[in-house]
C-alpha cells in the first residue's frame, strides 16, 4: 500500500457501495479507510482496510443526521484523509464537506440512478468539490464543473 495518500471511501450500503467497488482500480494501491451505514457491510469491506460505520441517516430525519455528522467528524480528525471519494449518500456529503474542512481533495461520482439531474448531495456538494463525476452525459451538459467519464455499472 502506498502510504503518502491516504483515501476516505464513503458510500451507504446497497447500489452506492456497488459503485463505489466498480472503481476500485484508482484507489487499490493507496492507503484508505471505508465509512459506511451498515455492520453487514462493514464485514465485507474489513480485508481491504478499515470501516467505520455510521449508520443511516437522511435529511429528514435531523436527529439522526447530527448523530452521524458527529461521528463523521470524529472519523476525519482521527483518520486526516488527503481525498474523500463517495458515491453517496447522506453521510458521504457530510464527510465531503468536513474533509474539504480539514484540506482533503473532494471527489463524488454521482448514481447511475441519477438520469436527469445529479442527485441532492451531488449537489450540495459540487460548489466545493474538486471533482464531480455524472454517470449521464446529459446531467454533465446541465451542470457546469460535472463531468461525464463513462458509467461504471
Amino acid at each position: 500500500m502506498n502510504t503518502k495518500l491516504k483515501i476516505c471511501l464513503a458510500a451507504s450500503a446497497g447500489g452506492h457501495l456497488v459503485q463505489l467497488l466498480k472503481v476500485a482500480d484508482c484507489w487499490q494501491s493507496y492507503d484508505r479507510f471505508f465509512v459506511t451505514t451498515s455492520d453487514a457491510v462493514a464485514k465485507k469491506l474489513s480485508a481491504q482496510g478499515d470501516v467505520f460505520v455510521v449508520g443511516e441517516s437522511n435529511r429528514n430525519n435531523p436527529f439522526k443526521m447530527l448523530m452521524v455528522l458527529s461521528k463523521c467528524i470524529s472519523i476525519i480528525i482521527k483518520e486526516r484523509p488527503d481525498v474523500v471519494l463517495s458515491t453517496g449518500a447522506a453521510h458521504g456529503c457530510l464527510l465531503c464537506l468536513i474533509g474539504k474542512l480539514f484540506g482533503a481533495k473532494v471527489v463524488w461520482l454521482d448514481s447511475i440512478a441519477n438520469t436527469e439531474k445529479l442527485s441532492f448531495s451531488g449537489r450540495i456538494v459540487r460548489p466545493f468539490a474538486n471533482l464531480i463525476l455524472t454517470q449521464w452525459p446529459g446531467v454533465a451538459e446541465k451542470y457546469k464543473n460535472v463531468e461525464f467519464a463513462g458509467s461504471v455499472v
